[in-house]
C-alpha cells in the first residue's frame, strides 16, 4: 500500500510540473512580435476585476485601422451616454437596428479602449459582434503601431451588476468571434500577413467581469494591415507557429468541437 501511494504521489508531482510549469512556459511564443512578451492578456473592469481576454491584434496606424475595419463591415461604436443607453434599450424593446450602439468601457494597462467597433446580428442590438482595441506599442517588429483587442459576441442584453447600466452578456466561444473578425479583414483584402502570439493560454472555465463564462485556446491572432489599408492583391502570408504550439492547437481544436455551443459565427 505504501508503494502504491508513492507511485500516486510521484505521478501527481510529474503531472503538476508538466501541466503548470513546463508546458505553459513552452507554449509562450512571441517570435513574430517580441515586444509583447511579458504583457498581460486580460482586460479589467473599472473596479479592477478581470474582464474579457485579449484575443486579436492589428498592425497599422490609427487611420489604417479605421479604414480596414470599415472595409470589413464593422462600424465604430458610440460612447456610453444617457442618450445612447436609451437608444440601445429602445432597439432591444422594439427589435429594430442600432448600428452604432454603445460599448461599455473595459481597461487595459490602466486606460479604457482607444477604439471600439461592432457588427450587428439581426434586427436588434441585443446581439452583435464587437471588439475593443488598445494601442499597446508605437512601433512593433514591423516598425508600425501594434493594437491588441478583445473580440466577443454579445449574446443578449442585461443590466450591469456594478452600475445598473444596460450592458451585454458575451457568448462563451470567444475564439469564434476572433476568427470571424480576422476572416472579415482577409475577405476585405486589407491584410498582408497573419500570425499569432500567446495570450491568456488555454482556458476552459474563464469568467469575465460580469461573471459570463468563456473558453479559448488562449492565442492572440494578429493581422498586419496593408499600407493605407489599400486593397492587397495577394493573399496574406500566414506565419507558422512553433511545433509545440501547433500540437497544442490541434488538441484544443478537438476540445472545442466537444465544447461546441453555437456561440460562434
Amino acid at each position: 500500500m505504501r508503494r502504491w501511494w508513492v507511485w500516486v504521489l510521484a505521478v501527481a508531482a510529474v503531472y503538476g510540473v508538466l501541466a503548470y510549469v513546463v508546458l505553459p512556459g513552452a507554449w509562450q511564443h512571441y517570435e513574430h512580435q517580441p515586444g509583447l512578451a511579458g504583457t498581460s492578456a486580460v482586460t479589467h473592469t473599472a473596479d479592477g476585476i478581470p474582464g474579457d481576454p485579449l484575443n486579436v491584434g492589428l498592425v497599422g496606424d490609427k487611420t489604417e485601422v479605421l479604414r480596414a475595419m470599415a472595409a470589413a463591415g464593422w462600424t465604430p461604436a458610440d460612447p456610453i451616454t444617457l442618450a445612447s443607453s436609451i437608444e440601445i434599450a429602445v432597439s432591444v424593446a422594439l427589435d429594430r437596428p442600432d448600428t452604432d450602439a454603445p460599448v461599455s468601457p473595459l481597461y487595459y494597462d490602466g486606460r479604457k479602449q482607444d477604439l471600439a467597433f461592432e457588427q450587428q446580428i439581426g434586427d436588434s442590438a441585443d446581439q452583435r459582434n464587437h471588439v475593443r482595441f488598445w494601442q499597446v506599442m508605437d512601433s512593433g517588429a514591423e516598425g508600425r503601431p501594434v493594437w491588441l483587442g478583445s473580440a466577443t459576441q454579445d449574446a443578449g442584453v442585461t443590466l450591469s451588476r456594478d452600475t445598473g447600466q444596460v450592458t451585454h452578456r458575451i457568448a462563451p466561444d470567444v475564439d469564434s468571434e476572433r476568427d470571424l473578425l480576422i476572416r472579415d479583414l482577409v475577405t476585405a483584402k486589407v491584410v498582408t500577413e497573419l500570425y499569432q502570439v500567446t495570450g491568456v493560454g488555454p482556458t476552459l472555465n474563464g469568467r469575465n467581469g460580469e461573471g459570463d463564462p468563456y473558453h479559448t485556446d488562449g492565442d492572440i491572432r494578429l493581422a498586419v494591415l496593408s499600407p493605407g489599408a489599400a486593397v492587397a492583391e495577394a493573399a496574406p502570408q500566414v506565419d507558422a507557429n512553433p511545433l509545440l504550439v501547433q500540437g497544442k492547437n490541434a488538441v484544443w481544436s478537438g476540445l472545442a468541437g466537444l465544447l461546441g455551443d453555437g456561440a460562434g459565427q
